[in-house]
């Protein structure tokens, strides 16, 4: 049998939810026509990709690498069948093509740019990786993209692109189960972490060569486990591994988050676009992020900033100007 993207979709919907049964509901089949597929997608593979447990399904590490691979491919069909219905549709008029790494700005930023530019066609592409989106951006295929470049790896930035900076240096903060011994202090000292398996998304990139030079500076060589952070959430709220987190992520019963002791690690936010005017229905380049489509997007970042407890405690022990609203 060979893989197809239905076969990688359901590998997928198993590991966000954790359940055959709550995965087949929202592929909308029967849980014993998954639990089939399942079979036959381990059975080519030739080895098992999830553990079935008394209360659901865990990927095994090979499962974890499989469904890291299989979102980004997910995704990016996705967005294909997406951008080729809008192009058959021939919709005319002005539109707005984002691309963006994860972030909680995101909706805040989307919103304010419908108020901004009504009657504007405005698509949202995700992708771990911020290189991928600024080739992206450079072929025509993007407007804009919203990125996080890792300390100590800089982005691969093409000729024509022009950039803004957002924030210099945001620090990243550390998840992990709130019954986690150190979950218990305000700040984190990395000793404390050395006895835990760190999970880190491979692609996303520079943060593993980041992660693994912080961890090598501080004498530590913990196990590691390489997936996507979906799938990170349900190890780390069962103590099964910690994770690096942006400081903005929302509160969750299940998943304690910290700041590191003296913010060892930490990233660069930028808004990137080509250079020079648009054309045609491309309201694109640096005139675009003049407009107002920067102004926006470090409002949205200051909300979701302020809206996160431990960063803006954060933000109020450093002084930052994140904490006051611009002048009108």
């Amino acid at each position: 049998m060979e893989l197809e993207v239905r076969h990688l979709r359901a590998l997928c919907a198993i590991a966000d939810t954790g359940s055959l049964h709550k995965a087949a509901r929202q592929l909308g089949m029967s849980q014993p026509s998954l639990t089939t597929q399942l079979r036959r997608i381990e059975n080519s593979l030739g080895a098992e990709l999830f553990s079935r447990e008394r209360t659901g399904c865990r990927p095994t590490p090979l499962g974890l690498s499989v469904v890291s691979r299989a979102r980004p491919l997910v995704s990016e069909l996705a967005a294909l069948v997406a951008e080729a219905r809008s192009a058959a549709d021939g919709a005319d008029g002005p539109r707005l093509r984002i691309g963006s790494t994860a972030s909680r700005a995101l909706v805040g930023w989307l919103r304010r740019l419908r108020r901004r530019l009504p009657g504007t066609d405005i698509s949202l592409h995700m992708d771990a990786s911020a290189n991928a989106l600024l080739r992206a951006v450079a072929s025509g295929r993007l407007d804009v993209a919203f990125v996080h470049e890792v300390e100590g790896c800089p982005l691969t930035v093409p000729d024509g692109l022009e950039r803004r900076v957002l924030v210099d240096r945001e620090p990243q903060f550390i998840c992990m189960s709130p019954d986690h011994p150190a979950a218990a202090h305000p700040v984190v000292e990395l000793a404390d972490l050395a006895e835990d398996r760190w999970m880190v998304d491979p692609t996303v990139d520079g943060e593993w060569d980041a992660l693994r030079r912080v961890l090598g500076a501080a004498g530590l060589n913990p196990s590691v486990l390489h997936g996507d952070y979906q799938t990170a959430a349900s190890l780390i709220a069962v103590g099964e591994a910690v994770a690096p987190c942006q400081p903005t992520s929302g509160p969750r019963d299940d998943i304690a988050i910290r700041p590191l002791r003296d913010d060892p690690l930490a990233v660069r936010l930028l808004l990137f676009s080509r250079m020079g005017g648009g054309t045609g229905d491309e309201p694109t380049s640096g005139g675009l992020i003049e407009a107002g489509v920067f102004a926006d997007l470090t409002e949205a970042y200051r909300e979701a900033a302020l809206r996160a407890v431990g960063y803006r405690q954060w933000l109020t022990r450093n002084k930052s100007p994140l904490l006051h609203a611009p002048a009108a």
